[in-house]
């Protein structure tokens, strides 16, 4: 019987991620969390004869949160020149997972097309030790694989 190796379990810790804007790239140090879900869209086919409702799919929508410590206004800046001209920004987000202790490699993902939901316009709490953070829901309208991991 084959066992995976606990070394090759991937630590979220040594992952990197940056936005594309335009022809910007910037290195997104101060994320905390990522998490980006892939949606398939289901319709009904009744079929004649069954007492089930079969599903097809029909297409798919891709959400994700993005957690960062409050420590940059890139986000609200976006978000303001949306506010004040209408004209709206996506970007598109790199993430890489690689843990040098693991044989598994590499595995880069791109979210195409981004675009926030919503930022935090402005944030204190003087009653807590935690550090500031906000989480930034968003959407994305395409997905590419650039790398894939090894198979262990």
């Amino acid at each position: 019987m084959a066992y995976m190796n606990e070394r090759d379990a991937i630590s979220g810790k040594s992952a990197k991620a940056f936005i594309i804007v335009g022809d910007t790239r910037e290195e997104l140090f101060y994320a905390k969390s990522l998490e980006a879900t892939i949606e398939k869209n289901k319709v009904d086919v009744p079929v004649l004869g069954k007492a089930s409702t079969p599903k097809r799919s029909a297409g798919w929508s891709g959400t994700g949160t993005l957690t960062i410590y409050y420590v940059s206004s890139k986000f609200r800046s976006m978000m303001q020149e949306y506010m004040t001209s209408g004209k709206d920004f996506w970007f598109d987000l790199v993430v890489s997972n690689e843990d040098s202790n693991s044989t598994a490699g590499e595995q880069r993902v791109v979210l195409k097309e981004c675009n926030l939901d919503s930022v935090i316009a402005a944030r204190f709490d003087a009653s807590s030790d935690d550090m500031l953070e906000e989480e930034m829901p968003f959407t994305f309208n395409g997905y590419e694989i650039q790398s894939e991991f090894n198979a262990i």
